[in-house]
């Protein structure tokens, strides 16, 4: 399938994609087709007869592969407009295969509110993604975490601004910190780094 007829589809639902987005989704699945066609080219090559078995867990992987592309990597973050750590976390999540949209607004207070982020749990940036709620500075694969076990909870959070942290980088420093997952007023440690 190629991206403008992805764009197309989403089009046709009401959902309009920023060009930004339909490049990197249709770029993702251009290269899981080009993967899924050096595998047959290679199966031909070496002229290997795949077994039932075989084709169904190649197809397995695939459909995980493509769901994964598919859904759940569309994240919004919310930022104030002149905040680079929000931009290098964005950036450090485009990195790691999510399709960002960044919403700068003057005041995230009620964004944060709306979402019921517990304050002692606020930082720079709250984002959105399939259901949850991501506050700070919270590492892509914590949120692959999250969206693979699908806890019951509002989403996961890094209170402040911890050095070391994604878009907070700051040489070789590194401070500890925790990610937090929230929801129902508990607060749980998700992830230590």
């Amino acid at each position: 399938m190629s991206g403008v007829s992805t764009a197309k589809r989403s089009a046709t639902r009401g959902h309009h994609p920023a060009p930004l987005q339909v490049g990197r989704a249709a770029s993702s699945l251009r290269r899981m087709h080009a993967c899924v066609l050096r595998w047959r080219h290679l199966c031909k090559a070496l002229a290997v007869r795949l077994t039932v078995p075989a084709v169904l867990i190649a197809f397995a992987i695939t459909s995980t592969a493509a769901s994964w592309s598919a859904q759940a990597q569309s994240i919004t973050v919310y930022k104030t407009p002149g905040c680079g750590c929000c931009t290098k976390w964005a950036d450090h999540l485009s990195e790691n295969g999510f399709v960002v949209t960044v919403r700068s607004l003057d005041d995230l207070s009620s964004i944060k509110s709306s979402l019921a982020v517990p304050r002692v749990l606020r930082s720079c940036h709250t984002a959105e993604i399939d259901g949850y709620v991501v506050e700070g500075h919270v590492p892509a694969n914590d949120i692959r975490r999250l969206l693979q076990q699908r806890p019951d909870a509002a989403g996961l959070a890094v209170p402040g601004m911890p050095l070391g942290s994604p878009g907070m980088e700051h040489g070789a420093r590194k401070d500890p910190y925790d990610v937090f997952l929230f929801g129902d007023g508990e607060q749980t440690i998700y992830a230590s780094h």
